[in-house]
């Protein structure tokens, strides 16, 4: 088994995940870490014991096969295209990028120097939402007919020290935690074929809530109400609400309606959580995972409430894919048909119209509990 050296490329919260999971997984080691705060990589560095380095160093380094992009949204089309131009596999937070323009000049690139991208969200292999995949794929609910998604809160104001770019283009509810919900859905009952929304932004500006700046206030340049209708390839119609304007709810995350019966998925920004379905008789029973590893709650979440969280899951699977020279699952053309359902989203939101998809992807392999081991040291 070959192992694929791995370095970050910007060293904010986000980083501290991949790091401390990074060790759980094969095929993969972490081994370097670059910023543009030459101090930050450092400290990043100092606390996880791995190289710091600068970027224009940490793309040149020999021991550095992929590098995982970590950077804002802004950012991730240029520094996705540096890693390409010196010859190293990319994984990139979500999202991927921000336009289809973007996409398409990356996935050229990586075509022309037979180079692998690879995009977060990588959640949709979670136990629960693999065993929701396995209960559609085998027919148990019928086919899939129609669903909602909510993702609703009141920001990241409160907790994230600096709150700005959630505020700025690239950020807002669609493209900050849309990723986690559409890839779920596309993994689950295939790719978009239609959308159309109506958004607003509720409130002008949003006060931070913690660290050094609080109580500075941010100006609000993106919606931060969206409501939306999407039409999948095999006709389904789900409903999907996400909001930054919300002080509380009682919406489930993820509800599909299937011919004979109906699946109650747990948050897809996690990997485990409970799954139900519920029969045309009308009994809600628990759909069983078959004890996959990346249902084990293995941390908690700002709420104290414990998760399961195996972030690199993706990054690793995609390792074992390029080993394996076969299409790896959380995959460029997944993540550029999201990126397109996504401000496809926001532009009929603003031009209140629909709008029709020109990309689609296959739906990625299912992952089962056997297959998750194998990725696992």
């Amino acid at each position: 088994m070959q192992v694929y050296g791995v370095g970050i490329i910007g060293c904010g919260n986000i980083s501290t995940a991949y790091l401390n999971l990074a060790p759980l997984f094969n095929y993969i080691e972490i081994r370097a870490v670059a910023d543009l705060n030459m101090e930050t990589a450092q400290d990043r560095a100092q606390e996880f014991g791995v190289r710091a380095d600068t970027v224009e160093g940490l793309l040149a380094a020999d021991d550095i096969d992929i590098i995982l992009n970590l950077t804002i949204p802004a950012a991730h089309f240029s520094v996705t295209t540096s890693i390409l131009e010196n010859g190293k596999h990319a994984y990139s937070e979500k999202p991927f990028v921000l336009t289809l323009e973007e996409a398409e000049t990356l996935r050229k690139m990586a075509q022309e120097r037979n180079l692998r991208i690879g995009s977060a969200p990588d959640t949709f292999l979670g136990g629960a939402h693999q065993a929701a995949r396995a209960a559609i794929d085998s027919g148990e609910v019928g086919e899939i007919i129609g669903g909602t998604c909510h993702v609703m809160s009141h920001g990241m104001e409160s907790w994230h020290p600096n709150p700005d770019f959630f505020f700025q283009p690239g950020g807002g509810p669609i493209l900050d935690l849309g990723p986690y919900y559409i890839s779920n859905l596309v993994q689950l009952i295939g790719p978009v074929k239609a959308v159309t929304a109506m958004a607003s932004a509720s409130f002008a500006e949003r006060e931070i809530g913690n660290g050094p700046r609080l109580g500075e206030m941010v100006p609000v340049e993106i919606p931060t109400n969206v409501h939306a209708l999407l039409e999948f390839e095999n006709g389904a119609l789900i409903t999907f609400g996400a909001s930054w304007d919300v002080w509380a709810h009682r919406h489930d995350n993820m509800e599909l309606y299937g011919t004979s019966g109906s699946l109650f998925i747990p948050d897809p920004n996690f990997f485990g959580g409970e799954v139900l379905m519920s029969m045309a008789q009308g009994e809600i029973t628990q759909v069983p995972d078959n004890n996959h590893p990346f249902s084990v709650a293995n941390g908690s979440d700002g709420s104290g409430v414990h998760r399961a969280n195996y972030r690199c899951a993706g990054l690793a699977e995609m390792a074992q894919a390029i080993q394996e020279n076969r299409p790896h699952r959380c995959s460029l053309e997944m993540a550029t048909h999201v990126v397109e359902v996504m401000t496809s989203i926001l532009a009929s939101a603003q031009d209140r119209g629909w709008a029709s998809m020109t990309t689609t992807c296959d739906q990625p392999s299912w992952l089962g509990p056997e297959q998750a081991v194998q990725l696992m040291r």
